[in-house]
């Protein structure tokens, strides 16, 4: 077969090129390390390294988030701690007030607990690093706590939790919201007890408004059986009945028997609730008068009714206030007042619609009507009003089941109980009794939920960590692999490159030879 001469010289081209390309494709591996230098190179080889290396990238990014966890938790336990200690002291100094006979040292007392009050508030509304409150939720652009005009507190945040991955499989939770540590304290004082007329309260014969031991026991019993009355037969006997005159003294101990100058023999534990009796025995120095003093005093002892705390819309065109709130049908309010709290609009000077809060546009009213002198009945509730509204008129109402309470709220009622004069008043000793015992049990509760939050805190900077450690290890060990399969093996390359550079300078010395091939050399 001839070859011609152009052919000759494409074909020792190529073959050198080829040669020369081997050669510095060796070279560049040596010199790199890089034994893929693009996806044709090793094209299962460059897929494996792909997914590796987007593992990488997320293991990178798991110990970004990680790390953001880590400080935010920090910055919580840290405020978490202060807030405790805060309580705390806050609960010493009620506890210092009950033995206090000095209006004047109770006011002082309340002086130093608004202090606490403030210093809590403050607290609950830190912010991070980046400026977002910390324990709104995932409103970090909202303050959790607002102080309304009757001096309680509002949570204005939600209870959504901001969480990041830190693998492939587990989220944590980098924040905590106000309300799962604070709004969720039991209310120690939700109970009430009230003497019956034609009785007049002169402080003589007195019982508590309660305290609750048990919640469980509370939720379960003392619900079920109130309203119950306890009647006085004598200055160290009573009787006690439930909501269905059932007798139910032999519950109690020591049977309706008590003796009210020993300390603790004056105590009446009633299904998770404690109830004392107090008696005041000045000018009945005998027995016949101070049983005459006790007997056919009679008292209610139940759960305290819901509240409502009420407002107006600012820009409401009338001057019209919403002074008061009560329940008029329980079962209808029990079934549809909206536990978010229910907002009033009045499409006109009478007529009204009721909707649950929040309010949007798609919003459908919960009940409507026509105004009735200056009353509107809804969802079970009577609310009255100062003045007919005008149309357009909005007013927020929301309920209080005395279930829970802030130790933001517990922190400004003792403040305010504590700065009532109660020299020479025994009705009001009591109120402010009441209200110290209540502080003292509520700031009890408050302080173990927020160390349960700081548990729950710690416990996840644990995980964290371990879960670093695990994220450490497969990043080695992604690592070995990328390299086992991206590395150059250098003793390999080096016996590639020695051949390939033999092969390089063969086919140089080839084709100088051949071209020297001609007739004309022959001649």
């Amino acid at each position: 077969m001839r070859i011609s001469t152009s052919q000759f010289y494409e074909s020792t081209s190529a073959t050198y090129q080829n040669n020369f390309s081997s050669v510095v494709k060796t070279q560049t591996q040596i010199d790199s390390g890089v034994r893929i230098q693009s996806a044709g190179d090793d094209p299962a080889g460059a897929a494996q390294l792909l997914l590796l290396q987007q593992q990488k990238d997320m293991l990178g990014q798991y110990s970004t988030n990680m790390n953001t966890i880590k400080a935010s938790l920090n910055n919580q336990e840290s405020i978490l701690d202060s807030i405790n200690t805060a309580l705390q002291t806050a609960k010493n100094l009620t506890i210092q007030a009950g033995g206090i006979i000095s209006d004047a040292d109770r006011a002082s007392i309340a002086n130093e607990i608004g202090g606490i009050e403030e210093q809590v508030f403050s607290l609950l509304n830190s912010k991070d690093a980046d400026g977002n409150y910390m324990f709104s939720g995932s409103k970090t652009s909202t303050p959790p706590y607002a102080r309304n005009n009757d001096g309680t507190y509002t949570y204005q945040g939600d209870d959504i939790q901001l969480n990041l991955k830190v693998s492939d499989t587990i989220t944590m939770a980098g924040s905590d919201t106000a309300r799962s540590f604070l709004e969720s304290s039991p209310n120690t004082g939700r109970t009430q007890a009230t003497l019956l007329p034609p009785a007049v309260n002169d402080g003589k014969v007195s019982i508590t408004a309660g305290t609750v031991t048990s919640t469980a026991v509370y939720d379960q019993g003392f619900t079920a059986g109130q309203p119950y009355t306890l009647t006085f037969t004598s200055s160290t006997q009573f009787t006690l009945t439930d909501g269905t005159g059932k007798d139910i003294t032999s519950e109690i101990a020591g049977n309706g028997t008590f003796d009210s100058t020993k300390e603790g023999a004056h105590s009446v534990n009633l299904r998770g609730v404690q109830f004392d009796i107090g008696m005041d025995f000045s000018g009945a120095e005998d027995t016949v008068a101070q049983d005459a003093l006790a007997k056919d005093k009679v008292f209610t002892l139940e759960a305290k009714p819901d509240s409502f705390n009420v407002s107006r819309t600012p820009s409401n065109a009338s001057t019209a206030q919403l002074t008061s709130a009560s329940i008029a049908d329980a079962k209808k309010y029990s079934d549809s007042f909206p536990g978010s709290g229910a907002v009033i609009k009045f499409t006109s000077d009478t007529e009204y619609q009721v909707f649950a809060q929040p309010v949007s546009a798609n919003s459908k009213p919960l009940a409507e009507g026509t105004m009735t002198g200056t009353s509107v009945t809804a969802a079970g509730v009577k609310f009255d009003f100062s003045e007919a509204p005008k149309a357009g008129d909005q007013f927020v109402v929301n309920a209080d089941n005395h279930k829970n309470q802030s130790a933001l709220d517990t922190l400004s009622e003792i403040r305010k109980a504590l700065l009532v004069p109660t020299d020479n008043d025994p009705v009001a000793k009591l109120k402010q009794r009441d209200a110290i015992s209540a502080t003292i049990g509520n700031l009890s509760n408050a302080s173990e939920h927020v160390d349960k939050a700081r548990g729950s805190i710690g416990s996840r900077l644990n995980a964290v960590d371990i879960q670093a450690d695990a994220n450490t290890s497969m990043g080695l060990a992604n690592d070995t692999t990328m390299s086992a399969i991206g590395n150059t093996d250098m003793a390999s390359a080096s016996v590639d490159l020695a051949f390939q550079k033999a092969m390089l300078e063969a086919s140089q010395l080839a084709f100088v030879k051949i071209a020297q091939l001609s007739l004309f050399n022959q001649l």
